[in-house]
């Protein structure tokens, strides 16, 4: 049987989603958990990576076992043996067919960011925080030019592995509440920090250090030395994959 889950965390004390020879890894005590409650080794592949740091709204991964267990049992036995900032949010069986990966259709990021003077007391481990002033409605005209397919290459991390930088944004916003700023990015596919490194010059158009048409320049010149800095895994959030109605999964991650 082939089963999806939905998972949630807080990336903050990992290393990331992938599992490591090394350090605490989301995948690696995700797939602990499911040994246990399968009494076999149990390996799971995901929608999509995160870095350390970086926090889990619904991550969707999909693992095969011969384990008969409800899904209830899987839901709750999984997250009986979780630390407390990672929990399976729901369980379903889905078709031999379907790849948490590549069965996707997009994947979509918020960042989130507190502008305020004063840094975040609260909600430190969720947040970036902002300090000076920043122009939402500037933020949101400049990262209209990243919509459609491009050449992603000034917001790629030069330890990416991927075989090509072309990636379809497929929706981007910015917008403020009160003091915190969301900028929303959904594409098929993301390049390594490639979020973090639009926000990171998102924040100098947003402080008036660059006009709105830079981003656009950036990304027509596809020189990652000249984009702005990488912004800090906290206030980044993967949201969650998307896929399509037949595979018959919770409204959060169908399209």
């Amino acid at each position: 049987m082939r089963i999806a889950l939905g998972i949630e965390y807080d990336g903050t004390d990992f290393y990331g989603w992938q599992r490591l020879t090394e350090g605490v890894s989301v995948q690696g005590a995700v797939e602990q958990a499911l040994t246990r409650v399968a009494d076999h080794p149990v390996q799971v592949s995901c929608a999509g990576r995160t870095d350390a740091g970086v926090h889990g709204r619904c991550q969707v991964v999909h693992f095969d076992t011969d384990a008969r267990r409800e899904m209830r049992g899987w839901v709750l036995g999984a997250c009986s043996n979780l630390p407390t900032s990672v929990a399976v949010l729901w369980a379903q069986p889905v078709p031999d067919s379907f790849h948490a990966r590549f069965s996707a259709r997009s994947r979509r990021y918020r960042y989130h960011l507190l502008n305020r003077p004063v840094r975040a007391a609260l909600d430190a481990r969720y947040v970036t925080w902002e300090r000076l002033p920043l122009d939402a409605a500037r933020m949101h005209e400049a990262a209209q030019a990243l919509l459609g397919e491009h050449d992603f290459s000034a917001f790629r991390a030069l330890s990416c592995q991927a075989p090509h930088p072309r990636r379809s944004v497929l929706a981007v916003g910015v917008r403020r509440e009160n003091e915190q700023v969301f900028v929303d990015i959904e594409a098929n596919a993301f390049l390594h920090h490639m979020v973090r490194n639009i926000v990171g010059s998102l924040l100098l158009i947003g402080r008036g250090e660059q006009p709105v048409e830079w981003l656009g320049e950036l990304l027509a010149g596809r020189d990652r030395q000249v984009a702005g800095p990488t912004a800090a895994a906290s206030g980044l959030t993967f949201v969650g994959p998307r896929y399509e109605a037949h595979w018959g999964l919770p409204l959060e991650v169908s399209q």
